[in-house]
């Protein structure tokens, strides 16, 4: 008999200066069973920076031809793609070739050692942004998770925080590549 996914409700209020977002979303994650609380606090970490009525969660896990998130113009063209964990290359290409833009939140301690073998490979990727998150920032991240949890999340020049369950976490993303500036 297979597992089923655990569900998780977050209400999350989001204040990002950095783009004039201002809104409340209610969400309901669908946590796969070999899904980590840290790797899914990191989904809910990429849709608190990239929210917008249009941003969806795809089946992840569960499927290889959907990202982790993603939105889509009113075409049904797929605008962003975002990947959490460390995808290999031909998943990343493949994005790539899908999506206007792709954006990979990668996290663990071994992030390093999946950059320095995968940078090479993506390069030529003009629509591509890499960010890493700290392998102690997105542990710190996982003990926020509960299954009915209240973040309240504040963006200001290029920082994340986040606060719930009465603890406050400051997030700083590193960059491991930007987009070209023809992407833009």
């Amino acid at each position: 008999m297979a597992l089923k996914s655990t569900i998780f409700k977050a209400d999350l209020q989001i204040a990002d200066m950095d783009r004039q977002y201002y809104d409340g979303h209610m969400l309901t994650i669908a946590r796969h069973p070999s899904e980590t609380d840290e790797r899914m606090m990191v989904r809910i970490l990429a849709f608190v920076l990239h929210a917008s009525e249009a941003l969806a969660f795809g089946k992840g896990l569960s499927a290889d031809d959907e990202p982790d998130l993603w939105r889509k113009d009113l075409t049904g063209a797929i605008d962003l793609w975002i990947e959490v964990g460390q995808p290999d290359e031909k998943r990343i290409m493949k994005a790539c070739g899908r999506s206007s833009q792709v954006i990979i939140y990668s996290y663990s301690g071994m992030s390093n050692i999946w950059w320095n073998q995968t940078a090479g490979k993506v390069e030529r990727a003009k629509n591509l942004s890499v960010f890493n998150l700290p392998a102690a920032t997105s542990q710190a991240l996982a003990k926020l998770a509960q299954r009915n949890m209240q973040l309240q999340c504040t963006i200001q020049d290029a920082q994340v925080w986040i606060n719930g369950d009465g603890e406050s976490l400051l997030i700083d993303l590193l960059t491991l590549k930007a987009p070209a500036a023809a992407a833009r």
